[in-house]
C-alpha cells in the first residue's frame, strides 16, 4: 500500500513539477523553493524504488 501510494505521487510529480536537471540547473545557484522541489522529488522516487 505505501508503496504504491509513492509510485503514485512520482507520477503525479513528474506530470506537475518542473525537471530541473533537464533544464541544466546549477544547484549552486538554486533558490530554496527550486530546491525544496528538488528534495521533495528525491524522498518521493527513493520511496517510489524501494
Amino acid at each position: 500500500m505505501k508503496k504504491g501510494f509513492f509510485k503514485v505521487l512520482a507520477k503525479l510529480n513528474k506530470v506537475l513539477l518542473p525537471s530541473y536537471s533537464q533544464k541544466g540547473l546549477n544547484l549552486a545557484k538554486a533558490s530554496k523553493l527550486q530546491m525544496a522541489i528538488i528534495g521533495w522529488r528525491y524522498f518521493v522516487t527513493t520511496r517510489a524504488l524501494d
